[in-house]
């Protein structure tokens, strides 16, 4: 095959679904569909939720309206090639439009995560300080956490999307995944990559290992003051407040840490197993946080049934 620069001429990328399993593609599409459906209402429940009931604006809400408009943007950005390839078996993407997917989804994934850690922050402060909760927490203290997010995670990405366009590919390039990803470009490159690959685990460190860091410091924090309240009845009462905000970290983190044992160690794995994986790492906390939040946030439930009887009435 011959190579190109591609800064001069964009290389064709073939995105791949289920490999042997293309007559079943319909059949396969239905639970993503489901999902992504489930998923979308879910979060846009949420968000109608917290917007009109005042009460509920509160900063714990707030993160929560976060947490729901990345999900959003994560499913929006995913599932679009997914359905080419599952539905009208369109596997081709032109390198632009690899390279804008690749970024929004990386971004998404990246401000999800610091989304989690400023929920932990409101948590630790909600218990560490709750007399003085909401002079901590103001709206602009928010917005200025919200804008760091969302504006790290942006410059943080541009660059790898740069240095990809940079690099030289074959004229046809096969991609593991019905979407892309970074380290699934930089596979297919035949020029030198390493400053890219380099670049890439900067990211990672200063984005999601750093937040993962302080996310667990939070909550050695939150434990030490769990237990030091003398009363076990506002022991319970304190963690509970954090039971929803621990399912959505469980969430986001199994299908992540799954994802990278297999693509650290199942080289011999069936390539349908690494792309199951990649799909369950970013189609299942779009779907699962709004179910989380609904079902064990009293103040979330409550306000769901009560619009649910005034339809019906």
């Amino acid at each position: 095959m011959s190579v190109f620069n591609s800064s001069a001429l964009y290389p064709r990328f073939l995105l791949t679904g289920f490999s042997g399993l293309e007559s079943s593609y319909g059949l396969i599409s239905l639970p993503i569909f489901f999902v992504y459906t489930t998923s979308v209402a879910g979060n846009i429940t949420i968000l109608f939720i917290i917007r009109n009931e005042p009460s509920l604006h509160q900063p714990m809400y707030f993160f929560l309206s976060m947490l729901a408009l990345t999900d959003l943007g994560l499913s929006t950005t995913t599932l679009p090639t997914m359905f080419g390839v599952f539905w009208f078996h369109a596997r081709d993407i032109s390198f632009n439009a690899c390279l804008v997917q690749m970024y929004f989804i990386h971004v998404f994934s990246i401000v999800e995560l610091a989304v989690l850690l400023a929920m932990a922050f409101d948590r630790l402060v909600a218990i560490r300080e709750p007399l003085r909760y909401s002079a901590i927490l103001t709206n602009d203290v928010i917005i200025g956490i919200g804008s760091a997010i969302a504006g790290r995670a942006l410059a943080l990405v541009f660059p790898a999307a740069f240095l990809l366009k940079r690099l030289q590919y074959r004229h046809v390039n096969i991609l593991s995944y019905p979407f892309c990803l970074h380290q699934d470009l930089i596979k297919t490159t035949v020029s030198s990559h390493r400053v890219s690959s380099i670049y890439g685990l900067m990211v990672v460190i200063c984005s999601m290992g750093l937040d993962s860091v302080l996310l667990i410091l939070s909550y050695i924090l939150i434990l030490g003051t769990v237990l030091r309240i003398a009363s076990k009845t506002e022991r319970v009462k304190a963690l509970n407040t954090c039971v929803s905000h621990i399912c959505a970290v469980l969430t986001f983190y199994t299908p992540m840490i799954g994802l990278s044992m297999i693509r650290r160690y199942g080289h011999n794995a069936s390539p349908i197993v690494h792309v199951l994986m990649a799909n369950v790492y970013l189609l299942v906390p779009p779907l699962m946080n709004p179910i989380v939040y609904s079902v064990k946030t009293k103040q979330i439930r409550d306000r769901i049934l009560k619009k649910f009887k005034q339809q019906k009435v």
